[in-house]
């Protein structure tokens, strides 16, 4: 659906490109961090040659975007575009819509970049990539993706179950979507 090989999204403190293997470092070192991964449904990194299992599934997949910190001069975090539950539904199968979603290194939450680059991936996705609609969502116990995911403008949709394969649990999962045309109206409204 999206290959962010050539893509760069800048905002005022981040710069959204694809991922590098000189990457892996900083990956790790956020992607270790106990607590992290589990609020995505992955386990925390054990080792380097885990980080360098994802970095290399990341780069071969080329729908994910290292979240480079300008001032820092390092990767924070990862933001996808994939494949969304929405397309598996009647109503929306044949539109064009991908799943947004979101990590970010632990050191720099309750900062507003993950409502930062989400804010500038929805925009790219609807101007640039003509999505019809995005969707997100978050394991109800995770009430910090539920803050993004408000504030960047997606609606309840409906409860599910999802099941971290990592992690062996099922999680009851809050799932919500965005319409490039309520987003379009959003923004003729704002003076």
């Amino acid at each position: 659906m999206i290959d962010t090989t050539n893509i760069k999204i800048e905002t005022n403190r981040l710069l959204l490109r694809a991922f590098e293997q000189s990457d892996l470092s900083d990956l790790y070192n956020y992607a270790s961090v106990a607590g992290v991964g589990e609020m995505a449904g992955w386990r925390t990194h054990a080792n380097i040659a885990e980080s360098q299992t994802i970095l290399d599934m990341f780069l071969a997949e080329k729908n994910n975007f290292a979240l480079y910190h300008k001032k820092d001069q390092k990767v924070i975090g990862s933001l996808g575009l994939h494949g969304s539950w929405a397309n598996k539904t009647e109503k929306y199968k044949n539109q064009k819509i991908a799943e947004i979603g979101y990590v970010i290194a632990k050191d720099y939450w309750n900062n507003g970049f993950a409502t930062e680059a989400t804010q500038a991936a929805i925009n790219y996705a609807f101007n640039v990539l003509n999505f019809q609609a995005l969707t997100c969502c978050h394991f109800i116990e995770n009430r910090q993706s539920q803050r993004v995911i408000e504030k960047c403008g997606f609606t309840f949709a409906q409860k599910s179950k999802y099941h971290a394969k990592q992690l062996d649990k099922y999680f009851d999962e809050l799932q919500y979507i965005q319409h490039s045309i309520d987003r379009r109206i959003l923004s003729a409204r704002k003076p």
